[in-house]
């Protein structure tokens, strides 16, 4: 994709403001007050377990759904007040492989283009997209004859038709084959260093760690976490500790016990916390117990872990 094709816009005001946002389901309260601030150019998570309210938001976002209170506004346009304006600004790939059947890729894309008042002058750019999301062999191809991949690839190329200062990509590689995913995150990595400011939500925690470089957690309506990913691992109380034992039949001593997180044959997984378990004291605790071990990891803590401490999912 070529520099000038999108326009950098790192610098520029706060992509996506969220203000005081209450959304409600009848009696269920399914957003509770959200507050918190996307900068432009930024790479962001947006991470929960199902039902915590990330789809919720971004339909609101989308002007899909209207909140009880509060606001988005998206480079400063109100997502009620400004729709027209900052729905121009916003691009949305859904969860769902939504498409009509009866229209070949292109077309679906002019029309798309259509939708936002773009013209002829736009093709060269739909061209653009086709290839770099490798396309261009499908794009005289009925929708209904893609192969799930290739429908999420349109759907990508939708949301961008109209070349938005905001990405939105709810749950982008559900469901994709590895290599697909690999592609996508390579393509959504090229944008962003262009400057398109990317919202993601996956429940591929690793994804988020790798690409994102601030992270809010929501759990049943509320921001439980919300930092930079660096930040939020560092934060984390627990380090685990990997242990191989020569024996498959291993007596752990009562005092540990409690730090114990699995044990399956000769691999033993204990929890510490860093400021009350140091890994020598438990290491000669073990050893003390007549365990003898064979190989000793120490891991620092992944986005898994914290995501599960700070929403209680888990042991971690």
């Amino acid at each position: 994709m070529s520099a000038v094709s999108m326009r950098c816009w790192r610098g520029d005001m706060d992509a996506v403001t969220i203000a005081h946002l209450h959304k409600y389901f009848g009696t269920v309260h399914a957003l509770k007050g959200i507050d918190f601030t996307i900068h432009a150019g930024e790479f962001f998570g947006l991470l929960g377990p199902n039902g915590a309210g990330k789809s919720t938001l971004i339909n609101i976002m989308a002007g899909l759904a209207r909140a009880a209170g509060g606001s988005i506004q998206v480079h400063g346009h109100d997502v009620v007040k400004h729709y027209r304006k900052s729905r121009m600004l916003l691009g949305v790939v859904p969860q769902e492989l939504v498409y009509d059947p009866f229209f070949s890729v292109r077309e679906m894309l002019r029309l798309q283009s259509g939708y936002f008042g773009f013209g002829r002058e736009n093709y060269p750019w739909i061209d653009e997209l086709l290839t770099v999301l490798n396309l261009q062999d499908k794009a005289t191809a009925n929708l209904s004859q893609l192969s799930g991949g290739m429908k999420r690839r349109v759907l990508i190329a939708q949301a961008l038709v109209h070349k938005p200062k905001v990405l939105v990509l709810d749950e982008p590689t559900a469901g994709v084959d590895v290599e697909l995913r690999q592609a996508l995150w390579e393509f959504s990595s090229r944008l962003h260093k262009q400057g398109t400011t990317i919202v993601l939500t996956t429940h591929y925690l690793e994804e988020a760690e790798a690409l994102c470089g601030r992270i809010a957690i929501l759990d049943q309506g509320a921001v439980v976490a919300l930092d930079k990913t660096s930040v939020l691992l560092d934060r984390h109380p627990y380090r685990l500790l990997c242990l191989t034992t020569q024996s498959a039949t291993v007596t752990v001593p009562a005092a540990l016990a409690p730090l114990v997180l699995s044990q399956h044959g000769r691999a033993l997984i204990l929890r510490l916390h860093r400021s009350q378990d140091p890994v020598s004291d438990v290491l000669d605790s073990l050893r003390n117990a007549g365990v003898q071990i064979q190989d000793i990891q120490l891991r620092e803590p992944k986005l898994e872990d914290v995501f599960l401490h700070i929403t209680g999912r888990g042991h971690a």
